[in-house]
């Protein structure tokens, strides 16, 4: 029985996986991943929510309100040592993203996005060079990130998007965490999506979404391009030997502040030893 949480990714097709606030039960995430041939084009009106595009793999041409963006991507793999190609779009915008001419594989395409607010916001293509890049984590807890669209970048409302890579044999998201509780600075409340990619493309990894009184405790078997939604609790992942996991996170709620809180169960690991 497929879990509540989980998003199956369709393996053909134009739309790979759509998540509405309405599919999750919840306020502020939206997340879709498409797929374009060289030609094919797939046009968004981001009403009354802000939309950050994000470039997966492949090369795209973007054009909100007859401005256009030309030749954006270029990753052959999520797994490259690269940040992704990205576009900030306000509210109120018209955006046509086109798979560039003369490509021979498709691209495919993040669409994150979450309510927006009354401020003035422009249009922004966001520089991959200035991405910041860490590592977290160490020994079997390393893993690899690239911050998108993080909470201390002012062009947004609501929305935060990162990209993470977990190795073979490797937790992430590690110790559990959440942040379901608008309590700022102890914990801030934002929902969340996993869009998980996994290197070679057959295998699977493994997430689970929990609460302290495991009113909802959920374990997801995760495939190539699925989506877990988690509306509260701790959610660590963990990728089986053999298999690189990525997945690009996208985040929002009340505030545009990410603050967690560990599982205490688990937090002993990160004493220093």
């Amino acid at each position: 029985m497929v879990s509540p949480l989980l998003a199956k990714a369709a393996p053909e097709g134009r739309e790979i996986v759509n998540v509405t606030p309405e599919r999750a039960g919840w306020t502020h995430v939206g997340f879709r991943a498409v797929r374009l041939a060289a030609g094919e084009s797939e046009t968004v009106a981001t009403g009354t929510r802000e939309l950050c595009l994000v470039v997966l793999t492949g090369t795209v041409d973007v054009e909100v309100d007859g401005q256009t963006y030309a030749s954006l991507g270029g990753r052959s793999s999520v797994f490259e040592e690269k940040s992704p190609a990205s576009v900030y779009v306000p509210s109120g915008k018209t955006v046509k993203i086109t798979g560039a001419a003369g490509t021979t594989t498709s691209a495919e395409v993040a669409l994150c996005s979450a309510p927006c607010d009354d401020a003035t916001r422009s249009v922004s293509v966001i520089d991959s060079a200035a991405m910041r890049r860490s590592v977290r984590g160490k020994g079997s807890n390393t893993r690899y990130v690239c911050d998108i669209l993080p909470h201390d970048d002012p062009r947004a409302a609501h929305l935060l998007v990162v990209e993470v890579i977990t190795p073979q044999s490797h937790s992430s998201s590690y110790p559990p965490h959440k942040h379901d509780v608008e309590q700022p600075p102890v914990e801030t409340m934002l929902e969340e999506t996993y869009y998980h990619r996994l290197n070679p493309p057959q295998g699977f990894a493994f997430q689970r979404v929990y609460t302290d009184d495991r009113s909802l405790d959920e374990a997801c078997a995760v495939e190539n391009h699925d989506v877990v939604m988690v509306p509260r609790g701790y959610h660590p992942v963990v990728a089986p030997h053999g298999y690189d996991l990525y997945y690009l996170n996208v985040m929002a709620g009340p505030k545009r502040f990410w603050v967690f809180k560990n599982d205490p169960a688990h937090e002993w690991m990160l004493a220093p030893q």
